[in-house]
């Protein structure tokens, strides 16, 4: 398959851990490297493709009690099949003003509005507490500098998953 997984994840207990970590080695085409700056660009738009975001929820077994948070939400597919397919409820953000009113338009036309929804908003300043698990496509170098924010505001248990690109000394 296209997919080569991590099939083992971390659920904490809450014991010293501030976060579960839940890193596949998910296969598909790569953002290219560059530099950015992380609040303006956090990389080029690349939607994961349909196969890998149902991969991604799965390893993560999402679920109905499931509150997904996909920072840089992109056209929103992920938050979507969330709410679509796993019953659960969530939110994506991005700062591409085209593509939130698409992911919002999306959500409306496969009628999970109610449980998905799309903002324009810097990754870095979003409020993530609520997840039960996060989900993330972004350049190497933004999702590292990530860290702090997930160690610091997620609760313990909380699924992670990077595509393509891992947290750097995390173990999945």
């Amino acid at each position: 398959s296209s997919m080569s997984l991590a099939q083992t994840f971390l659920r904490t207990s809450g014991r010293g851990a501030r976060a579960a970590c839940l890193l596949g080695a998910l296969l598909a085409a790569a953002a290219p490297a560059q530099d950015v700056q992380p609040s303006k660009n956090a990389g080029p738009y690349v939607p994961s493709p349909q196969s890998v975001v149902s991969d991604m929820l799965r390893l993560a077994d999402v679920g109905a009690e499931d509150f997904v948070i996909d920072l840089g939400s992109g056209d929103g597919r992920i938050v979507i099949t969330a709410a679509k397919v796993f019953g659960a409820r969530g939110f994506g953000v991005d700062i591409n003003e085209k593509l939130v009113k698409e992911a919002n338009e999306a959500a409306r036309a496969q009628g999970v509005a109610d449980r998905a929804s799309f903002t324009i908003q810097d990754l870095f300043k979003t409020d993530i507490r609520k997840a039960t698990v996060l989900t993330m496509y972004l350049l190497p170098n933004t999702v590292n500098m990530l860290k702090d924010k997930l160690l610091n505001e997620l609760n313990p248990g909380t699924r992670i998953l990077s595509h393509d690109y891992p947290l750097a000394g995390w173990i999945p």
